[in-house]
């Protein structure tokens, strides 16, 4: 059976909880569209995060990778279009502190997700959806940074925000792995 990886993240700053905790926990082990999914949450560390994802791929090789966000300044779900080479803004949860550090050599990676399809699938399940440029310069940044230079356009890979406050979280990333499969299926 193919694998989808789905990550989430732990609470951070001043997030008492992360909704993309409970989304990659409740997914975990269920099947969509004859896929698998292996939800994982990933520390919200700089370093951590992308060491535990390579760490992920290597051992799951999975088909498609789906990493969850939570971007509590939006009201809409965004897939993102790329992610920068740069570390920056608030400390990590142990305290990493960047400051315009570059992660890779590479300036920039694009998504390989079906972005507007998956906005568009969104759309008409009745979420607002729309795609970003950017994932910040953040650990979310840092992680699809990372998993996009892993996966090589190999395979169907990158990142998406959720807002802090949605009804149906659940069903919405059901909607976005779904959409995902069916456009390399």
């Amino acid at each position: 059976m193919k694998k989808v990886l789905l990550t989430g993240f732990e609470p951070f700053l001043s997030n008492k909880t992360n909704p993309t905790m409970a989304i990659v926990q409740a997914l975990n082990h269920t099947i969509i569209k004859e896929h698998i999914i292996i939800g994982e949450v990933l520390p919200v560390t700089f370093t951590g995060a992308r060491a535990k994802l390579r760490a992920l791929i290597k051992q799951e090789q999975p088909d498609i990778v789906i990493a969850l966000g939570l971007a509590s300044n939006r009201t809409t779900i965004t897939p993102e279009r790329v992610a920068i080479n740069c570390m920056d803004g608030a400390p990590d949860n142990e305290g990493y502190f960047p400051q315009n550090e570059p992660i890779g050599n590479t300036a920039a990676y694009f998504s390989t997700l079906p972005i507007y399809q998956i906005v568009d699938a969104l759309e008409q399940a009745g979420f607002e959806a729309k795609i970003s440029n950017t994932a910040g310069t953040y650990v979310c940044n840092a992680v699809m940074y990372e998993l996009l230079s892993i996966t090589n356009e190999q395979l169907p890979a990158g990142f998406i925000h959720i807002p802090p406050v949605l009804t149906n979280q659940q069903q919405a990333i059901e909607i976005c792995i779904a959409t995902t499969i069916g456009e390399i299926t």
